[in-house]
């Protein structure tokens, strides 16, 4: 088939984010189909970027047409409606241009909808359509968007992706439910959540040396959290500054090491300062390519995924937590939801309150103080990542959703 793949912010190997969408792209070229993946420059390396109005280029046979467009984690909420617009207009003429038998748009932000019905209809081709956030309840609980117009807006996007698509893939279980809430039947809902590169995450344990050994008096056999991924608002990454705080007296010889970037990291730094942290315990470093991720867990004791106290965020499918099970390293989380029940089922790490800092470090004091118990929780993450969230059996599933599509339409 001609899939036409809609990504604002699709991202390869070399990128600092998330590569699910380039996962299942170059897995789809694999099974014989013609993949046209229509993006923005934002989270393409710069050797990507967009000097004239669309970048044609070929990666790991998925055709690339890349639209210049500019976004960060730091824009405002205003400046980041505006670069969702204006990606949404030019990348609708460019998917009316494109030849497909199936188009497919994945969210956020929901505008890529737009694109995706504009292909729907010129192309007559069907539309599927992937739920990443519970759009647009998690932009209004977090105060992003705001007012009647604009929300009404935004109902009517979500209305019409919701009923413009064949077929709806959602990131989690909550996800499903939220989409299900819209009307949708759940025969026509499929879940399919980020998942883990295992062959990518199958590295020695030695390779993590380097970067341990660059963390300042982190000493051999020492206990090492790590966070990789955005500083966002709705992250909160300040928290770990005050674990770290509450920690140091149950674990001095502890190191924190953040890596990434977003709106949050002068907040993240000051409160890192304001603890007394900062540079001592704590550490925070610019951001990696997915690609060197393996080996940055391979260093980690514990990794980390976070999120702000808001309800609308337990349904999240966070890239951090599938990447920490590829790695097989225990997790600590601090928000509920079903990533909060695979853990206490599973074994494979903690989840703490956000609210009761104290007790967050006496819980991992206690996992940190028991290595028993913490290359049993690395042992259940790893068998998690293979039993329920292997890349390459997710992607099997996510393909056939597109081919069923594309069938039931050249049945029609």
């Amino acid at each position: 088939m001609n899939i036409t793949y809609l990504h604002q912010y699709f991202a390869t190997p070399d990128s600092a984010t998330g590569t699910r969408s380039y996962e299942f792209a170059r897995r789809l070229v694999a099974r014989g189909h013609r993949v046209t993946m229509i993006c923005s420059d934002a989270q393409l390396p710069p050797a990507l970027r967009a000097t004239r109005a669309v970048r044609r280029e070929t990666i790991d046979g998925i055709d690339l047409r890349i639209i210049g467009v500019a976004y960060t984690n730091e824009m405002g909420h205003a400046a980041r409606i505006r670069s969702f617009l204006r990606f949404a207009l030019r990348a609708s003429v460019e998917t009316a241009r494109v030849p497909a038998d199936v188009v497919f748009a994945t969210s956020t932000p929901l505008t890529i909808a737009l694109p995706g019905i504009v292909g729907r209809v010129a192309r007559r081709a069907p539309l599927v359509f992937e739920v990443r956030d519970l759009w647009p309840e998690l932009p209004i609980a977090v105060g992003a968007l705001r007012g009647r117009a604009p929300i009404a807006a935004a109902r009517a996007i979500e209305w019409f992706a919701y009923r413009s698509a064949r077929e709806v893939i959602a990131l989690s279980p909550g996800m499903a439910d939220g989409v299900a809430r819209r009307g949708i039947p759940r025969e026509r809902i499929t879940v399919i959540p980020n998942g883990c590169d295992l062959a990518a995450f199958d590295v020695d344990p030695a390779s993590g040396d380097t970067i341990r050994a660059s963390v300042p008096g982190l000493v051999v056999g020492a206990p090492l959290i790590v966070y990789a991924g955005a500083f966002g608002v709705i992250n909160g990454v300040s928290w770990l500054a005050d674990l770290a705080a509450a920690l140091r007296p149950l674990r001095d010889d502890a190191r924190f090491l953040l890596v990434g970037r977003g709106a949050g990291r002068d907040a993240l730094l000051a409160r890192a300062r304001e603890r007394g942290v900062l540079d001592e315990t704590l550490f925070v470093r610019d951001p990696l390519p997915k690609r060197e991720m393996p080996a940055l867990l391979a260093a980690a004791t514990v990794a980390t995924a976070l999120f702000e106290p808001v309800p609308e965020m337990e349904a999240t499918s966070s890239n951090k937590f599938f990447d920490a099970l590829a790695a097989g390293r225990p997790l600590l989380i601090n928000y509920g939801g079903w990533q909060r029940d695979l853990l206490e089922t599973s074994g494979a790490g903690i989840a703490v309150t956000h609210a009761d800092l104290r007790a967050a470090a006496r819980e991992l004091a206690g996992l940190l103080a028991d290595p028993v118990r913490l290359s049993a929780a690395g042992a259940a993450a790893r068998v998690l990542a293979r039993s329920e969230f292997d890349r390459d059996e997710q992607a099997a599933r996510f393909a056939a959703v597109l081919e069923r599509a594309g069938l039931s339409s050249t049945r029609r």
